[in-house]
């Protein structure tokens, strides 16, 4: 078997190094990050393709994994419900799924505190040049997989062009305790997948583990992601902390200006319904994510390869962030066993998946273009979405659902048997 490298410990590197563990391979992981990184992200919407990779990757999925919702429903700005639809789904959060997977790989493969400089390519193998630990160090190996993010080291190396491009808009994001929540919330929208859709605007929560990854009733949070547009001069501001820095490309939840906080959770109050309000104003910690789009056109350079978040970024609406680095994973993985760990099985798996992740960024789009419709002339409006259709829509299970022929790309989408046993929902 082969020595495969793979650089960013995050949830996608972690899937990827655990399916190929399992399938024999020695595998090292280098993680930028020092300690525990438990309690970073927040909700993740779970799609049968993530269950059954979870499953190569040797977890056992069950109830444990997330809370389960049954309905749907858009709340207007008085808290009334609008719409309500029975879609059965499963939510989890980054930090549950990060434990897991963290345990299952044996700890001496998961190296941290390691900075990636510089890949180096040989005729049988690469080598990755880094400052670890202990210093300047190299890690050589047959194939190396780059899951480092957005903003990768290794595609600024192999495709330099390919740069993120931000969509207008911003997502103001937390977690809400589900005990510091009134009893009308808890009752007319915790249990379910909720929306406020204000003018130009959309906001989408649902249920998730609480503390120390806890599903108990009583113990649960909820976690809420709010888009509002930002043309360039608001994002600026929003990226500068109270002492005038700014911080380009992101900002650290510690590092929001109290002000912005202070003037978004106003806006909430004005815009959106009580329950939601109630919920940002009662969250500690809110934090800031600017909405990109990234595509790159290849994955595959020689013994390089690309995934997850390092090679394509499809915005949040679609809910499949984690899902799509999973598949991500096991085409990389089936690749691997099919044409062994050569150029040939990077150059397979890029075949597979840009045509299916240019899919999955196009559709992020088409529902992202939403707000922006609503923003727009009362002509431009008659002919948008309705409320129904983003509420059915956005951040679907399409192997369950379906909807794949109402987006751009949609013939690009495949779709694989489900996986006997995986699926969380009836």
């Amino acid at each position: 078997m082969a020595r495969i490298v793979v650089i960013g410990g995050s949830l996608g590197g972690l899937l990827a190094a655990n399916v190929l563990h399992r399938q024999g391979h020695e595998v090292c992981v280098l993680e930028k990050v020092r300690g525990s990184m438990d309690g970073r992200g927040a909700g993740i919407v779970t799609h049968d393709a993530l269950f059954s990779a979870l499953g190569q990757a040797g977890l056992q999925v069950d109830e444990t994994l997330g809370v389960q919702v049954r309905q749907r429903v858009a709340l207007d700005a008085q808290g009334r419900t609008e719409v309500c639809i029975d879609m059965p789904q499963v939510l989890t959060s980054w930090s549950r799924l990060y434990d897991l997977l963290h345990q299952l790989l044996p700890p001496s493969l998961y190296v941290q505190g390691v900075t990636v400089q510089k890949i180096e390519q040989q005729s049988n193998a690469a080598v990755v040049h880094g400052l670890g630990p202990q210093g300047p160090q190299t890690w050589s190996a047959e194939l190396v997989v780059a899951s480092d993010g957005i903003r990768s080291v290794v595609r600024q190396q192999y495709a330099p062009l390919v740069q993120p491009c931000y969509a207008g808009y911003v997502a103001w994001r937390g977690v809400c305790d589900e005990a510091v929540l009134s009893d009308r919330t808890l009752q007319t929208v915790f249990e379910t997948f909720g929306f406020g859709l204000p003018l130009g605007e959309q906001l989408i929560g649902y249920p998730v583990a609480g503390p120390g990854n806890d599903v108990r009733v009583g113990h649960r949070a909820y976690n809420f992601v709010w888009y509002r547009p930002a043309p360039a001069p608001v994002l600026a501001r929003l990226l500068t902390d109270a002492d005038g820095v700014s911080h380009q490309g992101g900002i650290s939840p510690n590092k929001v200006d109290w002000r912005q906080v202070a003037d978004m959770r106003q806006a909430a109050r004005t815009l959106l319904a009580p329950q939601f309000a109630e919920m940002i104003e009662k969250t500690a910690q809110p934090f800031l994510q600017p909405i990109y789009d990234l595509s790159s056109e290849r994955v595959a350079f020689g013994r390089v390869a690309l995934m997850g978040d390092a090679s394509f970024v499809a915005r949040p609406h679609i809910g499949m962030g984690v899902t799509k680095a999973a598949q991500d994973a096991v085409a990389l993985a089936d690749a691997i066993e099919q044409h062994g760990a050569t150029p040939q099985a990077l150059q397979a798996y890029e075949e597979r998946r840009v045509p299916e992740c240019e899919a999955a960024v196009a559709r992020a789009r088409w529902l992202g273009a939403y707000m922006q419709s609503q923003a727009q002339s009362a002509s431009a409006q008659a002919s948008s979405r309705s409320a129904h259709e983003v509420v059915s829509e956005t951040a679907i299970d399409m192997d369950r659902y379906g909807h794949q022929s109402s987006f751009p790309g949609a013939a690009a989408v495949r779709l694989r048997p489900k996986q006997p046993g995986q699926s969380l929902s009836p």
